[in-house]
């Protein structure tokens, strides 16, 4: 046989095993194709090797070159289409799965949801439960059971967050009471007090609204934690021990506690608390002793029962703990602020 019809030989064995490989829909498809044309005992190319003997001498090396380099490219089309075929499969819209994907950015809580949490954990381990209040009042519940009259400066309008509807009805002369943005979380133990008889033992957690000037230390919006704790024979000393466990258990053994005298309308005597910042102390809330017209307002004895309640911020603490110099980093959404927490 001539070396012009050997080369044409390969040249179609070539093409025909190119096309198998191609179509080949799955593995066992491409498994047929590679024992036809490359099988070591009945494959076509075994059978074209034994017709490279009948090439004259002269045209061994042509026709030689031409077997291994049909062979070496066949050999590489089978190769390359298993691969293909080992992928997983595609899902429908072009999406390849193989492709490494996108990390989404995770969020966290904010550095307030975390106080919040832990100082909820710090005092169900003392015994206090969770209490909850609208953050709308009535002028009943923000005032007048807390033994704020109406003379009283806090209760001036421009003191507080009085809202237009209530004021245009009041000044109509409708029956809706006036409301308002509740300006201490102390409502809501008036609240859990007017529906439980005592003991009673509660904290409740959220925002309070007053217009104060915004500055470093202070907001118009903050979070508060108010205790309450009615029961018989209570003291201002199970009051300051309370807060100086509470201080130390979310800031450390370091953190010292001072009352200062005070007076607030609903606690008598009442204080400021006071806990030490490196050399210097910062304010952190008010306390007292629930005053007795507070207890008769919800329908308790002050003979039979007494009490101490607290108002902690809890802006100050977080502060405190992470060396926060700004409450206005709290609410301005930076989150190279946020990340850190």
């Amino acid at each position: 046989m001539s070396s012009g019809s050997l080369i044409e030989l390969l040249d179609a064995f070539e093409a025909a095993a190119m096309a198998a490989i191609e179509s080949a829909g799955d593995a066992g498809a491409l498994e047929a194709a590679r024992i036809e044309f490359l099988g070591a005992r009945q494959g076509r190319l075994r059978d074209l090797q034994g017709l490279l003997g009948q090439a004259t001498k002269e045209e061994k090396p042509l026709v030689g070159r031409r077997f291994n380099e049909v062979k070496t490219r066949v050999g590489a089309a089978l190769e390359a289409r298993q691969r293909v075929l080992a992928r997983p499969a595609r899902k429908v819209g072009g999406l390849d799965v193989t492709l490494p994907g996108t990390r989404s950015p995770q969020g966290r809580r904010h550095p307030l949801t975390q106080t919040i949490l832990e100082f909820k954990e710090i005092m169900g381990r003392f015994g206090f439960s969770v209490a909850d209040g609208p953050e709308v009042e009535d002028e009943w519940h923000n005032f007048e059971a807390l033994n704020i009259p109406a003379d009283h400066p806090a209760r001036d309008p421009l003191e507080n967050f009085y809202l237009a509807a209530a004021q245009v009805a009041a000044r109509d002369g409708s029956s809706s009471p006036p409301r308002l943005l509740r300006s201490q979380t102390s409502t809501v133990q008036i609240r859990v007090m007017e529906s439980s008889p005592p003991p009673i033992r509660i904290i409740s957690v959220g925002r309070v609204y007053r217009p104060d000037t915004i500055d470093a230390t202070h907001s118009c919006m903050f979070h508060q934690m108010e205790g309450l704790l009615i029961a018989e024979g209570t003291t201002m000393a199970q009051l300051k021990t309370v807060l100086r466990l509470f201080a130390r258990a979310y800031l450390g053994q370091d953190v010292s506690i001072r009352f200062r005298p005070s007076f607030f309308p609903f606690t008598e005597p009442s204080v400021e608390v006071d806990m030490s910042w490196g050399s210097r102390w910062l304010e952190i809330g008010g306390a007292g002793m629930v005053d007795p017209n507070v207890l008769r307002a919800v329908g308790y004895d002050p003979d039979l029962v007494t009490g101490f309640a607290f108002g902690l911020g809890i802006e100050r603490f977080c502060m405190r703990r992470y060396s926060i110099p700004d409450i206005r980093y709290f609410t301005g959404n930076d989150l190279r602020f946020l990340s850190q927490f």
